[in-house]
């Protein structure tokens, strides 16, 4: 039996169902959904090549037909050019409001897809089936959906909450390793900004869960979904506590669009290096231990990841760049930056009162380690 994490947003509730093989069982799964046996699935050409047959199977097993619309694959997708284009298709599919839209990719197809079926006829329901770390354990619970725009990432969206998150796990050991470890920087993310006790147990189970062991895969899905849906049920459109969960990434949105969204820097790596940012930034102003920053980006380090500005190949802007691409973030109120700052491991919390010397400081030590 798959674990099953209940998001209970009244009127909108859903549940999150975890563990492998569900893409087999996923027209069992989705058929109390539907009112006639046919789906429409916005997938990419990566993952469409590894699992779409896959997915067909476990539809067609309960009847349920599929058409597919492949879209290339990276974090270009999420632009005005595929919307309109998966917006038309679904148009042509002749897709009704009572029937759902499937999401089967990562976090790029989750929130081109959900944004798609939130536009469309004013909104039709959609089911996530999310194949990366990343997109299981953050992007695909929430409702969060949208695009990037050229002045900064995912400032065009809506909230619209999926019917059903279908997450298998088994589908994590197609990833590569540098996928996988960036969908891990999500999951670090949770334990450093609310669970310090989860935090411990990665530290002891990372290398395990890496390597492909699936309780412990299970596990820190699970876990990291849990503490989101709690999360997202107290604050569903980010008027408050949700903003925790963006623990790391105003650094990390700042860098990936400092190297133009490539594969440079993968989204959950950003939020790596940010998170080790934001500890280094609360240990300068006094508010967590000067361990803290270490502890973080020795974890990060043992399991292989990116914790600094020097891990980012090729040319990244200067200081007053950054600074300015920091601003243009969502997390801008009232013209002042909120960052997510810590006062130790598993105790984020929100502010607006942060010298601005301090963080071009993190920065500049940052870029002159690159040297």
């Amino acid at each position: 039996m798959p674990e099953t994490v209940h998001v209970d947003l009244p009127g909108r509730a859903y549940d999150v169902r975890i563990g492998p093989g569900l893409i087999a069982q996923a027209g069992a799964q989705i058929a109390p959904l539907l009112s006639r046996p046919q789906v429409s699935i916005l997938t990419d050409e990566t993952v469409a090549g590894l699992h779409l047959e896959a997915l067909r199977t476990g539809l067609a097993d309960a009847g349920i037909s599929a058409q597919a619309l492949a879209l290339p694959p990276g974090e270009a997708t999420k632009s005005w050019g595929p919307l309109e284009q998966s917006v038309g298709w679904l148009l042509d599919q002749k897709v009704e409001r009572g029937d759902i839209v499937v999401a089967f990719g990562g976090g790029v197809i989750g929130d081109l897809a959900g944004f798609a079926a939130a536009i469309l006829r004013r909104g039709v329901r959609f089911v996530q089936i999310p194949t990366s770390l990343l997109a299981q354990v953050d992007s695909s619970v929430g409702g969060k959906t949208g695009i990037n725009a050229a002045q900064g990432k995912n400032l065009i969206g809506a909230f619209h909450q999926p019917a059903l998150v279908l997450a298998d796990t088994a589908v994590l050991g197609t990833l590569t390793t540098r996928d996988f470890l960036a969908g891990y920087g999500e999951v670090v993310k949770y334990g450093l900004l609310g669970d310090a006790r989860f935090f411990e147990w990665l530290e002891g189970q990372g290398p395990a869960l890496a390597s492909g062991d699936m309780a412990a895969r299970v596990e820190a899905v699970r876990r990291s979904v849990q503490m989101k849906a709690d999360i997202v049920t107290r604050d569903e459109t980010e008027q408050g506590d949700r903003a925790l969960l963006n623990l790391g990434h105003t650094f990390g949105h700042a860098l990936e669009a400092a190297t133009g969204y490539s594969d440079k820097l993968l989204h959950g790596e950003g939020v790596a290096i940010g998170c080790a940012m934001a500890f280094e930034l609360s240990a300068r102003m006094g508010l967590c231990s000067q361990e803290d920053p270490s502890r973080v980006r020795a974890h990060l380090k043992t399991m292989g990841m990116k914790t600094d500005l020097a891990d980012i190949s090729g040319d990244l802007p200067n200081t007053d760049a950054l600074m300015a691409l920091m601003a243009q973030d969502k997390k801008v109120v009232q013209g002042s930056l909120r960052f997510i700052l810590t006062r130790g491991i598993g105790s984020a919390f929100i502010t607006s009162d942060v010298p601005g010397d301090l963080v071009r400081g993190v920065l500049q030590d940052g870029l002159d380690a690159r040297q």
